[in-house]
């Protein structure tokens, strides 16, 4: 039997964002498009507050350079 070569698991880097209360879903949803489209950010968690302020946790992929002399 062959051991199981270890599997890596993704590295990521992670932003966070605040919006204050008063921010319109199209506002948000443009805001997080962009960084979608643009840096390459993924949503993570989103939370809305009682109050109407939102904290989103954007994450995108951390890729490492192998060196192939």
């Amino acid at each position: 039997m062959t051991p199981a070569k270890p599997v890596r698991q993704p590295e990521y880097e992670y932003q966070s964002l605040r919006m204050p209360r008063g921010t319109s879903r199209n506002a948000a949803r443009q805001l997080l498009t962009d960084h979608a489209e643009y840096g390459h950010w993924e949503l993570d968690r989103l939370r809305l507050f009682p109050d109407g302020s939102r904290t989103v946790r954007l994450r995108r992929r951390i890729i490492r350079q192998v060196r192939s002399w």
